[in-house]
């Protein structure tokens, strides 16, 4: 979780994964690293096999946590209203960009916030979602308590972190180590009443129904 281009200072923020600072762009995008980590986000995460998982209908509301550039958002848009919340104003530029029509029409609302704090009601969501972030949150309990917090009774998360059976050389070395992805599971456990893990192509991927 350290790769960056030559020359870019880092802000050092807290992680669960590596209990200590973490120094990367993608943890906080802003300024010019910021456009530099939106860009390799576009590019290393497998949004389509994702939004494959979230099966959402005309009337469903779906959270984005760490939407990033927004191209996750651009997908699950097409069915149903889209919001997220990220940390960074950076990718809230980027991700509005992308998806300013459906902003527009009410299908899209993009925030500043945190799987910690995402600022919405209880019960809110009919389906969350987290793509190649949770190991970069400061207390990986508080986010899910968090998320579990806003979904609709029934209603199901999706977490998935770089990894799955056949992972591209850049996103190879960012795999959790299995104590990690454990963890993981063993938090969702606690809170959903069920837990699947799932191996696909560039991805580990836990759904979990509450």
């Amino acid at each position: 979780m350290n790769y960056q281009p030559e020359g870019m200072e880092m802000r050092q923020l807290r992680s669960w994964a590596v209990e200590g600072p973490v120094s990367s762009p993608f943890a906080f995008p802003e300024g010019r690293r910021g456009r530099w980590a939106g860009r390799v986000m576009s590019l290393t995460n497998p949004q389509r096999e994702i939004a494959a998982l979230v099966a959402n209908g005309c009337d469903d509301r779906v959270l984005e946590v760490g939407y990033g550039p927004g191209r996750l958002v651009a997908l699950l848009a097409r069915a149903g209203t889209v919001y997220g919340v990220d940390p960074s104003p950076e990718m809230r530029i980027l991700a509005t960009a992308r998806n300013r029509r459906k902003s527009r029409a009410g299908r899209v609302d993009l925030r500043l916030g945190t799987a910690d704090a995402t600022g919405f009601p209880d019960d809110y969501f009919d389906a969350v979602v987290s793509v190649n972030n949770v190991a970069l949150w400061p207390d990986l309990e508080a986010g899910l308590r968090e998320l579990d917090r806003v979904l609709k009774p029934g209603a199901y998360l999706v977490i998935a972190w770089h990894g799955g059976t056949r992972p591209s050389r850049i996103t190879r070395r960012l795999r959790l180590p299995e104590p990690m992805l454990f963890r993981v599971y063993d938090a969702l456990s606690s809170l959903f009443s069920k837990v699947d893990r799932h191996e696909l192509r560039g991805s580990t991927v836990f759904r979990a129904t509450r």
